[in-house]
């Protein structure tokens, strides 16, 4: 963090949103999403209605609804995971701008400092890209995660119908 600045803070402050968010998710996915869809399921088998248009409504907006509560969080993580590069851009440009304003300061221009400095600078954005990487990993496996549910939540839907009708 001293090599790194204020914005090494920053970003591990990001880090742990993300990762915080990331965790919780596959909280909800394991410990609530699955009764909640089982719930839904029986509550739409349990109907004497399934084929008109009414009815066909209510499932669609009772499905939308399941499925938004899985997908809340997903414009959050992606403006986070958006900002970790910039954040690591800043530490870059901040620390950079301390370098020249002690080399400007200094009577000898030592090679070896400036390059001690600039080393220093980049450590912000390598961590700021690291942290975005493995956001956009996550991002991307939710997203899988939430189409195949809503997909499943669709199917399953169905097989509950052919399952009383038979």
């Amino acid at each position: 963090m001293n090599a790194g600045g204020v914005v090494l803070v920053v970003l591990a402050v990001v880090a742990l949103l993300v990762f915080g968010m990331a965790i919780e998710r596959f909280w909800f996915y394991r410990m609530t999403w699955r009764p909640a869809r089982r719930q839904l399921i029986n509550r739409w088998a349990r109907r004497d209605d399934h084929q008109s248009w009414s009815a066909r409504t209510l499932r669609n907006v009772w499905t939308d609804d399941l499925v938004v509560r899985l997908r809340r969080p997903l414009p959050w993580l992606k403006l986070l995971v958006a900002l970790c590069p910039l954040f690591g851009l800043l530490g870059t440009v901040t620390g950079m701008i301390g370098v020249f304003e002690s080399l400007s300061l200094s009577d000898t221009h030592q090679a070896r400092a400036m390059a001690d400095g600039v080393a220093r600078a980049t450590l912000p954005t390598l961590t700021g890209m690291a942290i975005a990487v493995v956001g956009l990993l996550f991002i991307s496996r939710l997203e899988h995660i939430i189409r195949r549910e809503d997909q499943r939540l669709h199917d399953r839907m169905a097989r509950a119908l052919e399952e009383n009708d038979a």
